[in-house]
């Protein structure tokens, strides 16, 4: 069996969640405040970059991370280009804790329009796939962002998610479709409606032998998307945290059946810099333990 088989039969059958560790830019300095480290803490992109690998290799080296519990780890492109104890990032995630590496791929979100912020151009997409791919990386992610109801807004998120997609299933890896729904959105219901129209439509045109992966937010009904879940088109639908605490997260997953997490800031809520080692390990162990068991529903 081949290590791209080895992983995608992990991801399809095994109990777990996916780390998301692929702060970027724009949302790095939110996550090391977060983590007890304030903006002054470091002078340009290169040191601030610098900081946050520190903390990601901090995570990922905790004996509490492992691929017993975490499916996979989606990295920042940066932080793909960085190493892990004298390895690769990404090489290091599955040769050392068997966790199956993504990358996200997006370049950020344009201003709002109908409703909705879609993905920046990716001009430089077909290289960077090629490098994922040299990495070792399995799959990729890209985020997309609905806030109101607005069906043409909708649609516009998922028809570009999917025509991305369609390009990163051809060279061979397997891409996160992730049209978050903003939990503040007063139309969140309506939204999460005209959303999995959206997904199953594309979903039944992908074709017999592609597959996708869905990341979605939590839904105000309960197992609102069981049809993805069971879609021959889908290895895993995830989920994300969107702002919601680890506990509601939590609490939502459980509720969903089939779905998994893929956590970012509820996955290292209470994680901080100034942190003993034994202190750092006892409370990711217990965050990782509390979103393994949710994922288990």
């Amino acid at each position: 069996m081949t290590m791209n088989d080895q992983q995608h039969d992990k991801i399809r059958d095994r109990d777990g969640f996916i780390a998301a560790l692929d702060q970027s830019g724009g949302s790095t300095p939110k996550a090391l405040r977060l983590y007890g480290i304030d903006e002054g803490a470091w002078s340009g992109d290169e040191e601030m970059f610098s900081i946050i690998h520190a903390m990601r290799t901090r995570i990922v080296t905790s004996p509490s991370f492992d691929g017993d519990r975490i499916l996979g780890a989606i990295l920042f492109e940066n932080t793909m280009d960085r190493e892990i104890e004298g390895r690769p990032s990404a090489r290091y995630l599955w040769e050392e804790k068997n966790v199956v590496p993504f990358l996200k791929v997006d370049k950020g979100l344009v201003p709002d329009a109908d409703g909705v912020q879609m993905m920046k151009p990716m001009p430089e997409l077909d290289l960077l796939l090629a490098r994922a791919k040299e990495n070792g990386v399995f799959g990729t992610k890209m985020r997309s962002v609905i806030k109101l109801a607005d069906p043409a807004g909708v649609q516009a998120v998922v028809d570009q998610q999917f025509e991305i997609g369609r390009r990163i299933v051809d060279v061979g890896l397997v891409p996160i479709i992730e049209p978050e729904v903003d939990i503040h959105s007063p139309e969140k219901e309506r939204a999460e409606g005209l959303l999995k129209d959206a997904l199953l439509a594309h979903l039944d045109a992908l074709g017999p032998g592609r597959k996708v992966m869905l990341k979605l937010t939590l839904p105000e009904r309960e197992n609102f998307y069981a049809e993805c879940v069971k879609h021959p088109g889908v290895l895993r639908v995830a989920a994300l945290s969107g702002g919601y605490t680890r506990e509601e997260a939590n609490a939502r997953m459980t509720r969903n059946h089939g779905v998994i997490a893929s956590f970012s800031r509820a996955l290292t809520e209470g994680l901080t810099a100034q942190q003993t080692d034994d202190e750092f390990d006892a409370m990711l162990d217990s965050s990782i333990a509390s979103i393994y068991e949710a994922s288990k529903t």
